[in-house]
């Protein structure tokens, strides 16, 4: 019980193995507290250090919106597109640090399954999918999980065309949860640095620029990336 109590309070790593076995002999409601350690340890170990207090938000969070122009949303990463990111990371992380980064970014992403109440919004750039980065199958990957993903009830994915005279996401990537209260939160991150935002005012003018952003809709951004697909 001592083993069990430590990992409770955050203090040991639950081993994998582990949390399946526990509701014969501990009961459910033990089982449900280990599985939410090791869900909540394992993503937290690779985040980074700055990173961590969104990531709270997100696991609470009733609706989470994200526009993103400079690299594929982190929910949405496949892979193989999240190892080449942090692969091309400066400074240059090891293995071993690496490893850490794609498992707790791998566990992070359960949330799609984890929050089947909240709803997720992406806006994502048309112009992120035609880079290319990491190499046709990388971009493969990214186009086949946006699809899949996108087919979540819970989930919405836009795609912003490349050609859009009336734009307003020219102020850069950002991120909007709203948490159990009913208040939102913004939050915009780069260059390993964040910034939450809790300011009201900051917030409103946040949540306007987002709705604004005039996007393709659900099934139409569906359709591009089919034909983005096919044409690899």
């Amino acid at each position: 019980m001592t083993y069990v109590a430590k990992i409770e309070q955050g203090r040991r790593f639950p081993p994998k193995e582990l949390v399946p076995r526990t509701e014969e002999v501990l009961g459910p409601l033990a089982a449900r507290v280990l599985g939410a350690a090791y869900r909540s340890l394992t993503r937290k170990v690779g985040l980074a250090s700055w990173f961590q207090h969104w990531a709270g938000i997100e696991e609470e969070a009733l609706s989470l919106l994200t526009y993103e122009c400079t690299v594929i949303p982190g929910l949405l990463q496949p892979e193989s597109y999240l190892r080449a990111v942090f692969e091309r990371r400066i400074p240059y992380i090891t293995p071993e640090q690496l490893e850490q980064q794609v498992i707790a970014r791998l566990a992070r992403q359960g949330l799609f399954s984890e929050l089947p109440n909240t709803s997720f919004c992406f806006i994502i750039e048309q112009a992120l999918l035609e880079k290319g980065f990491g190499g046709t199958e990388v971009t493969r990957a990214v186009l086949d999980n946006l699809l899949e993903q996108g087919c979540r009830r819970n989930v919405e994915i836009h795609i912003m065309p490349l050609k859009q005279a009336d734009h307003f996401g020219a102020d850069g990537p950002m991120c909007l949860a709203e948490t159990p209260d009913h208040q939102w939160v913004g939050y915009i991150e780069a260059h390993d640095t964040s910034v939450p935002i809790t300011d009201p005012k900051t917030v409103s003018a946040m949540l306007q620029r987002y709705g604004k952003l005039q996007a393709l809709s659900p099934e139409a951004s569906a359709s591009l990336l089919e034909q983005m697909r096919g044409a690899l």
